[in-house]
């Protein structure tokens, strides 16, 4: 299956963009790599932008340029359809040297299993190999 591109939307403006290609589909949750637009540190950027929002920042380390953050009310994930993956949070973490991580929770199942069909596809097979 081709991947999907989902747009990553911030207060109305575009960051960048994720596949979202990473999933735990009993839990609803999936989760992909960002490909940032026009942010030169996702560090500074998420580390700035939560610290104005009151948005609490469980993991930080300044020197290795790490951070993971608290769910980002404001933070959406739209399909280049139009159609908003929501859950019951979204949140990022990763590191300036390596990349970061858009994750959504939550997500019902049918709408679940609507979007993401390989993902519980990928789940059934791989629980059928484990009995």
């Amino acid at each position: 299956m081709t991947p999907q591109k989902y747009n990553i939307i911030l207060d109305n403006t575009t960051i960048g963009t994720t596949e979202l290609e990473k999933a735990d589909a009993p839990m609803g949750v999936v989760f992909g790599r960002i490909t940032f637009a026009h942010i030169v540190s996702g560090y500074d950027f998420f580390k700035n932008y939560c610290l104005q929002h009151g948005i609490g920042i469980p993991t930080d380390y300044p020197e290795d340029k790490l951070l993971a953050t608290n769910t980002i009310p404001n933070l959406k994930i739209i399909k280049q359809n139009g159609v908003e993956i929501k859950g019951l949070g979204a949140s990022i973490d990763g590191m300036d040297s390596d990349f970061f991580v858009v994750t959504i929770v939550g997500i019902s199942s049918p709408f679940f299993a609507h979007e993401f069909p390989y993902h519980v596809q990928a789940y059934n097979e791989q629980f059928k190999s484990t009995q």
